[in-house]
């Protein structure tokens, strides 16, 4: 699969799993504030699989997209 394919469990990942590290440990990764995940876009996403969902949820929080996962956070 590459990277441009929609993967929606990222999503469904991305309200489920908490912060391992840092300032906003234990939170909700949905729940970091825009300014954390630009901070990491100006000094680097951590690599692997966190970075590539910190870098999806700044992508979707930037673009007006957060209703994608209003859905997906009632189940969780």
């Amino acid at each position: 699969m590459n990277n441009t394919e929609l993967q929606p469990e990222l999503l469904i990942t991305l309200v489920q799993m908490k912060m391992p590290f840092g300032k906003y440990k234990g939170l909700v990764l949905c729940d970091l504030p825009v300014s954390y995940l630009e901070w990491f876009a100006k000094k680097g996403f951590p690599p692997g699989k966190l970075g590539m969902l910190l870098a999806t949820l700044y992508e979707i929080k930037i673009n007006g997209l957060t209703y994608l996962l209003e859905p997906l956070k009632k189940n969780r």
